[in-house]
């Protein structure tokens, strides 16, 4: 287990902060110490849910061929059909996860191949499992094609909290099964977009864990 890139920087001022607060709260007030303990109490536990947040396990990636992993750990709201319209423009099989503050938010490729597709959207915050998230909502949009072909849309979405989504790929980038791809830090929500006759390997309220979990099987004919 390391500490994601994205949090370093935040975390080490947050020390200094807390740091700094606390012994100025201790020299000014001596004597107070109920309300000194809390405040120090209060401090390391803010200190130790933001660490988690940015938590980055070490994980073996999967080289499995014809099966689509979990992007992020979170838990499985929506396995439906629906018409991809934004670059596929056909009927898909979508698989979403939505991450709380508590999961992992590092993302990972379902799949290994190339990006063929990519592209940033602005948008609303709207909290993430709200069914106009995935068009209205701040986003990107991925597409990994496989060497034989298949294509894969994968949609990064932020939520009510998350107000930052961050990338590490462009169009061609090469994306090994589980390799990072991108974080969004706090609550937030991706989208997986399959062919149609994709076999679903998770059911709605099923944990899943970024890397880890095969989600679906693809049709090899």
């Amino acid at each position: 287990m390391t500490i994601h890139r994205e949090g370093r920087q935040l975390l080490f001022w947050l020390l200094l902060i807390l740091t700094g607060l606390n012994y100025a709260l201790y020299y000014f007030f001596p004597g107070h110490e109920t309300m000194l303990n809390l405040v120090l109490l209060a401090s390391i536990v803010l200190y130790l849910i933001i660490l988690q947040f940015f938590r980055n396990p070490i994980i073996k990636l999967p080289n499995q061929e014809g099966l689509v992993y979990a992007p992020a750990d979170g838990k499985v709201v929506v396995i439906e059909e629906t018409e991809e319209t934004e670059y596929l423009n056909e009927k898909r099989k979508q698989i979403s996860i939505f991450m709380s503050p508590i999961n992992v938010h590092v993302n990972r490729s379902p799949v290994a191949g190339i990006v063929e597709y990519f592209k940033y959207h602005p948008g609303k915050y709207l909290v993430a499992w709200h069914p106009k998230s995935s068009f209205e909502n701040e986003r990107t949009t991925m597409v990994i094609k496989q060497p034989n072909g298949t294509k894969i849309l994968v949609r990064q979405i932020a939520g009510a909290l998350a107000r930052r989504i961050k990338w590490y790929v462009d169009k061609g980038s090469p994306l090994a099964q589980g390799g990072e791809f991108g974080f969004i830090k706090f609550g937030s929500r991706v989208d997986v977009f399959l062919p149609l006759d994709a076999e679903v390997l998770v059911n709605i309220d099923e944990k899943t864990k970024g890397g880890r979990t095969p989600i679906a099987k693809l049709n090899q004919a």
